[in-house]
């Protein structure tokens, strides 16, 4: 690919390649790099049908699916990218060149965007952002859905993977989860589906689906979003609640912002929506504790399932930390997804 690139805006003479941190069990990401030529900086993106990874992550042909392997680059060939949040000042990285290659996959030649990476960013930032997505997911409540945009993302992300046996009172975890922890994770996975339908049936608008530091940038002040790979129809609140967790999950802040986080988040995107002339705060707090607690229903499941197998529980891509780290840092995260799924379930 490097070596016989068709598209690049840059030149081919390339001066430096740095691969850029991405999931890797994706088999609809050939692969990510930074890339310097003689005219300049670019990202260059692999989009793929069959790429290597993991089976469950696999691409999909079907452009409603939820790892629709071309979304991204209908995305922004389309303009959907750059218009989406154009309103309230979140942009998304310049579309450079894109094209074909003869096997069939895709090209995507980005800007290089600089500035503040979200995991450096402050509680404020992160709350700045929310009232900016908040104005814009007011204004796409009825707004026209290219064919290609994901739909049911969070059944289709969140359920597509199955557990049999899992070992709830695993001595390791019983060491750092307690009690109400472990059986408030039991409840979320045992009605993930009650989960599931509560978020399809709130007030939805055009999300993002994948908002959370490792995608944002700030760049003189404004935000940047990044990957536009699952986009799609989702609850109102659903791209809030996961910034709130996922800013936390992989060690990229810490946890004991969480707090700070969750109530500044929210509070920034229903004044966002507001703002907007969406007033509804009770669906939308609603709307926030369901889909966090169902886009996380797999996670505990599949760390216990991996700590009887003797497997490392943190994330191969993101997170370095052992065992015992990540079961207390995600301790305070899964207390609060265990009090969203009450919320949600009125339990």
């Amino acid at each position: 690919m490097l070596s016989d690139p068709l598209h690049s805006p840059i030149g081919t003479d390339f001066h430096s390649v740095t691969t850029l941190t991405h999931n890797t069990g994706n088999q609809a990401t050939g692969g990510i790099w930074r890339v310097s030529g003689p005219g300049g900086d670019a990202i260059l993106k692999h989009l793929t049908p069959n790429g290597g990874g993991h089976q469950h992550w696999a691409a999909s042909d079907d452009p409603r699916h939820w790892n629709f392997w071309q979304r991204e680059y209908l995305a922004y060939t389309s303009g959907f990218a750059a218009a989406y949040g154009r309103e309230a000042g979140i942009a998304a990285p310049a579309l450079l060149a894109s094209g074909e290659r003869p096997d069939g996959s895709r090209e995507l030649w980005l800007e290089a965007v600089d500035g503040v990476h979200g995991r450096h960013w402050t509680a404020p930032m992160l709350a700045d952002f929310a009232h900016r997505l908040g104005v814009v997911q007011a204004l796409h409540r009825d707004s026209p859905e290219p064919p290609w945009l994901s739909h049911r993302f969070l059944r289709q992300y969140a359920g597509r993977r199955d557990f049999t046996g899992i070992p709830w009172d695993h001595p390791a975890a019983a060491a750092h989860w307690p009690d109400e922890t472990r059986g408030g994770l039991r409840l979320i996975w045992e009605r993930r589906d009650d989960l599931f339908t509560v978020a399809e049936h709130l007030p939805q608008t055009i999300g993002h689906l994948d908002v959370w530091p490792m995608n944002l940038v700030q760049r003189e002040g404004e935000p940047v979003l990044l990957d536009w790979s699952f986009t799609g129809r989702g609850a109102i609140g659903e791209d809030v609640a996961n910034l709130i967790a996922d800013t936390f999950f992989d060690g990229l802040q810490p946890v004991e912002r969480l707090a700070e986080t969750e109530a500044l988040v929210t509070d920034a995107y229903l004044a966002g929506l507001a703002e907007a002339g969406y007033t509804e705060p009770s669906s939308t707090r609603k709307a926030i504790a369901a889909t966090g607690a169902a886009k996380y229903c797999w996670l505990a499941p599949a760390m216990l399932t991996r700590l009887a197998a003797e497997q490392p529980i943190a994330s191969a891509d993101y997170d370095a930390a052992g065992d015992a780290a990540v079961l207390e840092r995600r301790r305070p995260i899964f207390d609060m997804l265990v009090r969203w799924a009450r919320t949600a379930l009125d339990t």
